[in-house]
């Protein structure tokens, strides 16, 4: 019997009704799947059902691996590798459905890698993820809300995301300590352009900083004062981080874009 590793924050999803919720979120038959983290195979098994077009998993664990093998045969196509080494852009002819039971300590770090590499020509049709419920919460925050935050402002960019459900505990082995969430994320045809995805990195990062600070300091510290940007995006330097929306935030990237170039 395989053990889940604490270590590579494994909790395998073991509930049925749940497995098979999952895999009706979006459309599988005869498209590309793309599955990050498989470990046993349960949610494998339901997304062969559907009849896709390929399967491809992503499993960094070699016991796993093996086992995935032996389970799945030809069925599927494994990738053993680290899911944060991969450069997913050029791994797949078609555009890809991706589902994903992340593992809980690396989870933003691989949204993150995804939104900060992605091209305009989105490889993937929609991304169905699960976190920490508390991740979760923090990912769809509106703003002039406790969870928004840097992670609000970075997934929201290029992305429309939505909460399908909530699972418990109960439904993993092993259990975790904490309620999971699943998040569908679609592309967005319209969004504003940044030229270095860093930049957006860079600004929230000075501006959260010090979130219950007023934006005065961060401010100053990106744009010397300028009277000018503040004019342009109506921004007032009284109020804290979480008081800007999204738009603000994409555009005061955009503004410290040209006063670099």
């Amino acid at each position: 019997m395989i053990k889940a590793k604490k270590s590579l924050g494994q909790n395998f999803l073991i509930d049925k009704n749940i497995l098979e919720k999952i895999t009706n979120i979006a459309k599988i038959e005869n498209n590309t799947i793309l599955e990050i983290g498989p470990g046993t195979g349960n949610l494998t098994s339901y997304i062969l059902k559907k009849k896709p077009k390929k399967i491809y998993v992503i499993e960094k664990d070699n016991e796993l691996t093996i086992n995935l093998q032996k389970k799945f045969n030809n069925e599927i196509t494994i990738i053993n590798e680290d899911v944060l080494k991969i450069d997913e852009t050029n791994l797949f002819k078609d555009k890809v459905t991706v589902f994903g039971n992340l593992p809980y300590n690396i989870s933003t770090e691989i949204l993150s890698k995804w939104i900060i590499n992605l091209k305009d020509n989105f490889w993937f049709e929609c991304l169905i993820l699960m976190f920490q419920k508390e991740v979760a919460d923090r990912i769809i925050a509106e703003f002039n809300t406790s969870n928004y935050g840097r992670l609000s402002i970075i997934s929201n960019w290029k992305l429309k995301i939505k909460k399908v459900f909530d699972i418990k505990p109960e439904a993993f082995s092993p259990k975790p300590k904490v309620i999971s969430s699943v998040l569908i994320f679609y592309p967005k045809k319209n969004f504003i352009k940044i030229d270095n995805p860093y930049n957006l990195e860079k600004v929230t990062r000075i501006f959260f900083n010090q979130r219950r600070k007023m934006l005065k300091k961060p401010f100053n510290q990106l744009f010397n004062g300028d009277q000018k940007v503040l004019n342009k995006l109506k921004i007032d330097l009284t109020l804290r981080p979480q008081n800007i929306n999204l738009e603000t935030y994409y555009n005061l990237v955009c503004e410290y874009e040209k006063l670099r170039s």
